[in-house]
């Protein structure tokens, strides 16, 4: 159910005054209103008096959009149609950002409301001072009933909405003001999103989707919390281990149990940690800047620096809490860690090297897993250690995988106790031998609620992971029937021409829906497309920065990699596939590009790393991608035809269309 500061039909809308619609809004605010608000409430009020005469309906005000943490100005129903009003009082342009603002409310309603999903609704920006455009209503390609963004002044507002009854005249049937009000809400927020909402005091249950995948994220965080409680209570010290499948919501668990267990005083603080050092930055980069937003909103002023400094306590660098609990020899502040993408950690030949050589400790003997559960141990009472683990997800050399974990609670710390998801012995967590090393101890427990088996980053299809695991596998069958059922939701095209795929991109999203491009990093010979993974990307202003900012992912000029994009998404993606993985009669052929010729990789683990890259890539869209496969070029021995032609043919037998 959605709330609202003012609901009522249109008749009695008409019957009571502004002092009292006014009223009955600021308390509904808890009087957390300003003059200038009140002004522009009464502004609005006035002109829906006078657009609104003859109309039967009903009219909501600051209607809520919890995913996004905002308020729509009005929310107009009349017979069938839905109206999305936001009045910008005073303004005599119709910028951009303020049509964006209007179109992503809308969206959010159609993707993420039961009652919006089959009803027609209409986002309205209303720039009162601005002048009059004659404006064209039409729905989108996306074929959903939700019209492109009509831009109107105070003395339009009426004939915009008796333009779009006419319009959608044919449809039939009328929605009820309250039945609209109590539909259910299942949003599905981005991990930026989520963050922002756990750090500001929301619950997953508030900002997650009500059906088996959100349940699943709250039986697992129950699962959890329930392993803190009692460890603290017994005195124990516990290790857990959560699987998912890509997309599933580990992230979003551990940002939860983190703010959970955020108070100082209850004894039991916690730490986000994570390796994903693109995903760190970003994470605490959003967090700053929504904290200063909200700060300013107040009338108080703080700076950066303050800002970030307050983040940090709740998300950290992996990295720098290791070589911090190096120097410092006292137990950790916090009783609870949280490793995300803890398959990741580094084994004991990258740490030991790595200390060495970067941090001078000649002595330093341990992986990257028994020094971090180390730290831990120091506790003399109690301490508990998450793990959340992707499979298929190591993507890089010296990344351990999980069995680094188990390993060292076996070899170091046998008084532990074991927790772990009945998943983690699937093949593609390359655990299972270690895990049966150790299950005949007492100390070992199994858990099917410490699984996520719904991938929730794709709203519009739950399996796209199975399918692109059907897809790299070389299940060909499989990934064929799968794309059938997945296509009409979730669009997967594929192409040769790059700006064919830009151009796609740029139709398929609306409102502030990201794309991007994304290549693998060993993608070398993607130059002639103007693609060059050695030029650095910023995830930062990639990920964060709007459509006015060159670096970010909408001018479709920086690409990212796999290191960049691993544990975030974008709403719309474009993966330009190179030489560097080939489909061949006997499977996948990896090759990396070394100075002026592609040569084959051999070893074993780095063709896993080279798999797990494209795994990613293809696992990064919420709502649909398009996939680039180059002609190549026989004049280039370096990007000849047949490099690229397999793939290609590949991909059009599993069924994807071409574009």
């Amino acid at each position: 159910m959605l709330n609202y500061y003012y609901s009522s039909s249109i008749e009695e809308f008409y019957k009571k005054s502004i002092e009292e619609i006014i009223g009955t809004i600021t308390i509904a605010n808890q009087f957390d209103s300003t003059t200038q608000q009140n002004w522009a409430w009464e502004e609005e009020i006035l002109i829906l008096k006078q657009s609104l005469e003859g109309f039967e309906g009903h009219i909501f005000f600051e209607f809520s959009i919890p995913r996004m943490g905002k308020r729509v100005d009005t929310l107009l129903i009349i017979n069938n149609v839905v109206f999305v009003i936001e009045f910008k009082v005073g303004e005599t342009h119709y910028h951009n950002y303020n049509i964006e603002q209007v179109w992503d409310y809308a969206l959010d309603l159609k993707n993420f409301h039961k009652p919006s999903h089959h009803a027609l609704v209409v986002p309205v920006l209303v720039a009162t001072e601005a002048k009059h455009e004659y404006e064209i209503i039409s729905t989108s390609h996306h074929n959903d009933n939700l019209t492109y963004p009509i831009k109107t002044n105070k003395h339009g507002l009426r004939n915009t909405l008796i333009e779009a009854i006419s319009f959608f005249q044919e449809s039939r049937g009328k929605l009820l003001g309250d039945d609209y009000a109590k539909g259910a809400y299942y949003p599905t927020p981005t991990i930026i999103e989520a963050a922002i909402s756990l750090y500001n005091n929301h619950t997953v249950k508030e900002i997650t989707r009500g059906d088996a995948g959100a349940k699943n994220l709250t039986k697992t965080t129950a699962a959890i919390s329930l392993i803190i409680e009692q460890s603290k209570l017994f005195k124990r010290k516990s290790i857990c281990f959560v699987t998912g499948v890509p997309g599933a919501g580990k992230t979003l668990v551990g940002l939860n149990i983190a703010t959970m267990h955020m108070d100082k005083e209850d004894g039991h603080s916690s730490v986000y940690l994570s390796g994903n050092g693109p995903l760190v930055a970003i994470l605490q980069e959003a967090l700053s800047r929504d904290k200063i937003a909200r700060e300013k909103r107040l009338g108080k002023k703080i700076t950066k620096i303050e800002a970030k400094q307050a983040v940090k306590t709740f998300i950290q660098n992996i990295h720098h809490y290791r070589d911090a609990y190096v120097v410092n020899p006292e137990a950790p502040y916090d009783h609870v860690a949280i490793f995300d993408e803890a398959q990741r950690a580094w084994n004991k030949e990258q740490t030991v090297k790595f200390m060495k050589n970067k941090k001078g400790k000649a002595d330093f003997k341990y992986s990257e897993p028994e020094f971090l559960i180390s730290c831990l141990d120091r506790h003399s009472e109690w301490a508990v250690v998450v793990c959340l683990v992707g499979g298929g997800q190591e993507i890089n050399t010296g990344e351990a995988g999980i069995s680094e974990w188990i390993n060292a609670i076996k070899n170091m710390y046998q008084d532990w106790n074991v927790y772990i998801s009945p998943n983690l012995t699937d093949s593609e967590y390359n655990a299972c031998e270690t895990i049966n090393s150790i299950e005949t101890t007492g100390n070992v427990h199994f858990n099917e609620d410490l699984h996520l088996a719904v991938s929730m980053r794709s709203f519009r299809s739950e399996r796209l992971s199975q399918f692109v695991k059907y897809l790299l596998d070389i299940n060909i069958e499989e990934a064929q029937k799968l794309y059938l059922e997945i296509k009409e939701h979730y669009p997967i095209v594929i192409t040769r021409d790059i700006n064919t795929a830009k151009a796609w991109l740029k139709k398929m999203a609306r409102g502030s829906e990201r794309y991007g491009i994304v290549v693998s990093s060993q993608a070398e010979r993607l130059k002639p497309l103007a693609i060059d993974v050695k030029s650095p990307v910023d995830p930062v202003h990639w990920f964060l920065d709007g459509k006015d900012d060159v670096r970010s992912a909408y001018f479709l000029e920086a690409v990212a990699t796999e290191f960049d994009v691993q544990g975030l998404e974008l709403d719309w993606a474009c993966i330009t596939w190179d030489g560097d993985l080939r489909f061949s009669n006997n499977g996948w052929q990896s090759y990396s590009f070394k100075g002026n010729k592609w040569q084959h990789i051999i070893k074993e683990e780095r063709k896993h790393y080279q798999l797990n890259a494209y795994r990613v890539l293809l696992t990064r869209a919420r709502q649909g991608m398009v996939i680039v496969v180059p002609e190549g070029n026989s004049e280039d021995f370096t990007r000849q035809p047949e490099f690229y032609d397999t793939t290609f043919e590949y991909l059009k037998e599993i069924g994807i269309e071409l574009v």
